[in-house]
């Protein structure tokens, strides 16, 4: 992103696993199986920037076991903000959550 500018974001829809692969800048999540593991898109050579966002009523639990530093609750339509931080081979997820 650029600022001044307009950022064309890509988007798509995939279901909760223990490990999903993010393969947009945006991921819309159905299901409520617990994510542990998210693929990033970018082959995790660097950083990169992710927003997640559960549609099921019930939300999604995203776990530590994998490539999460902190796991926490997502409620349904409201948008993850995360950033994988190569040094770390993580995602950090957005203390606005």
């Amino acid at each position: 992103m650029i600022p001044g500018t307009t950022s064309k974001l890509s988007e798509s829809t995939v279901a909760s696993a223990a490990i999903i692969s993010a393969k947009t800048d945006i991921v819309l999540v159905t299901g409520t199986t617990a994510i542990n593991t998210i693929l990033p898109n970018f082959g995790g050579g660097f950083g990169g920037f992710l927003v997640l966002i559960p549609t099921n009523a019930a939300g999604v639990t995203l776990g530590t076991s994998g490539n999460i530093l902190v796991g926490v609750a997502a409620a349904q339509n409201r948008a993850l903000f995360m950033v994988f931080v190569r040094s770390l081979g993580k995602w950090i997820i957005n203390s606005g959550v």
